[in-house]
């Protein structure tokens, strides 16, 4: 290995060691809020409706900011857009510390929201070009693991920090003050050590001229109906997720002290992480064996096993805090079974359907979409509890046997947004089995012509020799998978191809709309 090769390799191992730390924080950062809900509630003197409220601030800024985060991951190198975003979620986590009144804290979680959004597709699509189609599952899986963990962290260090006073601070808001000022260290990392692997060289343009670029590549992107299908079902995911937000309160409310509550839910994110990680291995594996269905096929699986493991654990087990074991096991399990869809599929999949200019923008545009519905999720938990399943408000007269009733009906409302989403979800992963083929091969076809030369801007150039060859010679067979090849171009200058081409267009959209239509062409001629 030569001594550049070697610094590449360094540069790479650091940059990803920092992003899986930087997404570790994010998620502490963003687990802390739901597992001080008990004690938020309790000093601002709000319901659990106002609690999922606040949540769905920070996720409706956040998913409105996802757009930001594409057009500035576009400019500079995505590593420093991503401490930019780890000194913004350290300066409104700081402020949420402070707050004093529920307005204060909705518009500090909402300000954290833009931090976060700059941060997750940037470290995405970082993570996804530094590695490749056969290793992307497992790097993505590791992400997926140290995310988790920083779930583990930051809820754990929320629970056991809530019941105490520090010189006359509050436990939960000394722990949002820590987590603030390792969110600024980390930030100074990630600007000083990490590297982007594709570096910006492109000369200055105009920002309206990035603006206008910028949407027509979101366009194209919203176009791909692999994209269109993997959002529609992660609106339903993680209307789930977020339901599970309030399994600390649940907890708790059922008699689990602080420290039992920590365990149980620290276990249930270990687990997460762990099928995060098995998730992304045997989805690089499957990818191998069956490359057209492989990762789809696991991602029903999972998606499925939330329905039956949910129904234990909410419905069936004991409601009283007795059980702790049996608790504790079945959240594992279930921890295990549903977190492969993101490693294993969404995020591997969304680096093949694109070319790798447009990552930072798929994966910003899905977390957009998702974000937005998503983030009703947990007001819709605290409205089925009080108003469909007899939630009655804490208050000062509070009994152990109301605090059970409580916990029954949050339980009976989780599992509603639990298992109605999952099951949407799980049946929409299969129009994958229709449409991934297909955008994947034409993203091959397109990276294929550029490792052969061809500029992308001449792609309806290409397509213009390709098609009259065909008109011409019906006995020319299809592109072969990997691409056109040399054998299958042919020169067509003579023909009338300044009618046909549209205009300046984005390099990638004429990419994009030329690969579609060889894919087409290929698909017709093979039937």
């Amino acid at each position: 290995m030569s001594e550049a090769e070697a610094e590449a390799a360094s540069t790479r191992r650091r940059t990803l060691v920092l992003v899986n730390l930087t997404s570790m924080l994010e998620k502490a950062d963003e687990v802390l809020l739901p597992a001080v809900y008990r004690e938020v509630g309790a000093a601002l003197a709000v319901s659990p409706t106002a609690l999922g409220s606040l949540t769905l601030c920070r996720a409706l800024v956040q998913a409105l900011s996802f757009p930001l985060a594409a057009s500035a991951s576009a400019r500079p190198d995505r590593a420093k857009v991503v401490a930019v975003g780890a000194f913004l979620w350290a300066a409104a986590t700081f402020l949420v510390a402070i707050s004093r009144t529920y307005l204060q804290m909705a518009i500090s979680r909402g300000l954290n929201g833009i931090g976060l959004a700059l941060v997750i597709p940037a470290i995405n699509s970082l993570v996804a070009d530094y590695t490749d189609d056969h290793t992307r599952g497992a790097a993505f899986g590791w992400l997926q693991m140290t995310c988790n963990l920083g779930s583990i962290v930051g809820g754990s260090f929320g629970v056991l920090l809530a019941p105490f006073t520090f010189l006359g601070v509050p436990g939960w808001r000394l722990a949002f003050h820590i987590v603030g000022i390792i969110s600024v260290a980390l930030g100074l990392l990630m600007w000083l050590l990490a590297a982007d692997p594709h570096s910006k060289s492109k000369s200055a343009a105009s920002a309206r001229e990035e603006a206008r670029e910028l949407l027509r590549d979101a366009r194209a992107v919203i176009a791909v109906p692999t994209f269109q299908v993997i959002v529609a079902q992660g609106v339903a995911g993680l209307i789930a997720w977020s339901g599970l937000n309030f399994a600390t309160m649940w907890l708790e409310l059922m008699g689990f002290t602080h420290w039992e509550t920590s365990i149980i839910t620290g276990l249930y994110l270990f687990a997460t992480a762990l099928g995060a990680l098995f998730g992304g291995v045997v989805g690089d594996a499957v990818s191998r064996r069956f490359p057209d269905a492989g990762r789809i096929a696991l991602a029903q699986i999972s998606s499925a096993s939330a329905l039956p493991l949910g129904a234990v654990l909410l419905l069936g087990l004991p409601n009283d805090p007795s059980t702790g074991v049996a608790h504790a096991a079945v959240f594992f399990v279930m921890g295990f079974a549903i977190s492969w869809n993101a490693a294993s599929t969404n995020n591997p999949i969304f680096a093949e359907i694109v070319p790798a200019k447009a990552r930072t923008t798929v994966y910003a545009l899905d977390k957009c979409f998702e974000s937005v519905f998503a983030s009703f999720a947990p007001p819709v938990v605290g409205i089925l509890a009080e108003r469909v399943f007899g939630y009655k408000p804490v208050s000062s007269e509070s009994s152990v046997d109301m605090d059970r009733g409580n916990a029954a009906a949050l339980a009976k409302a989780m599992y509603v947004e639990l298992a109605v989403p999952m099951a949407i979800c799980s049946l929409t992963y299969g129009l994958l089995y229709c449409t991934y083929p297909r955008d994947r091969d034409t993203v091959n076809l397109m990276a294929t012509e550029e490792d052969d030369g061809t500029e992308s801007s001449a792609g309806y150039e290409s397509y213009c020799d390709l098609h009259q060859l065909r008109c011409l010679r019906p006995d020319v067979g299809p592109a072969p998978r990997g691409g056109l090849g040399a054998a299958h171009r042919v020169s067509c200058r003579s023909s009338n191809y300044e009618n046909l081409h549209p205009g300046p267009r984005s390099a990638f959209i004429q990419m994009f709309e030329y690969g579609k239509t060889i894919a087409t062409l290929k698909n017709v001629r093979e039937r």
